[in-house]
């Protein structure tokens, strides 16, 4: 069987369906080809003649959904190249998006037959639409492609330029909350990054910010996911969970008002609160696949932040070994832990046993930090302030000497 080669002599459309017809009706014998052949190029033409893209399209798609399994990835890439590119030729962009939705449809009906090929071709289809809502139907599309074929390594990439995806197509809020839910499970699934996945999730709640309870309601179940990724994570320390009217919703929750009060835990307060609350729902913190050992590690770090936040830049070791409920020949490492994972700057003072500390990350940024910032920057501004002043008046001085 010969590849598509379209030539000037005949539209790329009408050699598409020759050459499907003829791939379709091979078993039947040469005079079913030729009379089957016959009759879809007179469809065709009639089609191409009047303008109506949109039954060519319908026409060519089932004959090239016929010969999927039969023909080269190289002839299919060709067929449906052709295809897709009839997107461009309705005046119409209601029309093309029509089109669109009908050969995204059908790309997608096998996602187990040839995955990656069908993504490849989802994606021509993709660039060749002009109208910012079909892009994001046939992205979406893509996605469920993706994940139902198992070739969500092709896509995931595209994740990073979500930013800029959304402004182009400027989706509603229902639409939002669909894609950034889709992308957190997909990175989930694929196990490439727990902080993608929580960043998105995070994305996905956000968007119930302001709608009623009843809307609001219906994002339960991710926000207890998103507390129990948080918690589990060894390597989040901060989050804006707590603020979230999606997660705050569980605070009176009979069924998940323990999940919040963990969250808050995690966020607002130190060691000892944790063991307590674990000494009560440890078959709570069992049921969500929550390590006690990995806990205490994680709030460790916690409580040696808050004490770095709280104690004025200066901890003596004792009270990190209280705080931490650790040896005496443990504090240094813990400090060095919290260092590590950047959540604070410090000296250590071995000689007085007292960590001064320059800069610590905070667990949550509320009213609070941003009043304790506006405080820091109207120090700073006062300073630099300050400076320029000492420097203008050493001018002035240094001037007049030079006139004398």
């Amino acid at each position: 069987m010969t590849t598509v080669v379209p030539t000037s002599e005949e539209d790329p459309a009408l050699s598409v369906v020759r050459f499907t017809a003829e791939a379709s009706w091979a078993d039947a014998g040469p005079e079913v080809v030729e009379s089957q052949m016959k009759r879809l190029c007179i469809e065709a033409q009639e089609c191409i003649v009047v303008g109506r893209w949109l039954d060519l399209a319908s026409l060519m798609l089932t004959s090239a959904d016929v010969i999927f399994s039969k023909v080269s990835e190289k002839d299919l890439e060709c067929i449906f190249t052709v295809i897709c590119n009839l997107v461009t030729k309705p005046e119409s962009l209601d029309e093309s998006l029509e089109m669109a939705k009908l050969i995204a449809t059908k790309i997608t009906q096998q996602p187990n037959e040839k995955p990656a090929l069908r993504l490849k071709i989802m994606f021509n289809l993709y660039n060749l639409l002009e109208n910012p809502y079909s892009r994001f139907f046939v992205y979406m599309k893509a996605l469920d492609l993706a994940v139902n074929g198992k070739v969500t390594e092709h896509i995931i990439p595209s994740f990073r330029k979500m930013d800029d995806l959304l402004k182009e197509w400027n989706t509603g809020i229902q639409d939002q909350r669909k894609l950034f839910l889709t992308i957190s499970n997909i990175l989930k699934e694929s196990k490439s990054s727990a902080k993608d996945s929580f960043k998105f999730l995070t994305k996905y709640l956000v968007t119930f910010s302001g709608e009623d309870a009843y809307t609001v309601g219906e994002a339960k179940e991710e926000a207890v996911r998103a507390i129990i990724e948080f918690v589990k994570a060894p390597d989040m320390f901060q989050c804006d969970l707590l603020d979230m009217p999606a997660v705050a919703q569980l605070e009176k929750d009979a069924k998940y008002a323990l999940v919040y009060q963990l969250l808050k835990i995690f966020l607002t307060q130190r060691l000892d609160a944790y063991l307590d609350f674990d000494a009560a729902n440890s078959t709570l913190l069992k049921s969500y696949g929550l390590v006690h050992e990995d806990c205490i590690a994680k709030m460790r770090l916690m409580s040696l932040v808050d004490l770095a936040s709280a104690e004025s830049g200066q901890i003596s070791y004792a009270l990190i070994k209280d705080t931490l409920r650790i040896n005496d020949d443990e504090v240094e490492m813990w400090v060095v832990k919290a260092i590590t994972a950047k959540l604070i700057d410090c000296k250590m003072d071995q000689m007085n046993e007292i960590v001064i500390v320059s800069r610590c990350t905070e667990r949550v940024f509320g009213q609070r930090q941003w009043q304790s910032l506006r405080s820091k920057l109207a120090t700073w501004r006062g300073n630099i302030a300050n400076v320029i002043s000492t420097i203008q008046a050493n001018k002035i001085t240094e001037d007049g000497t030079q006139a004398m």
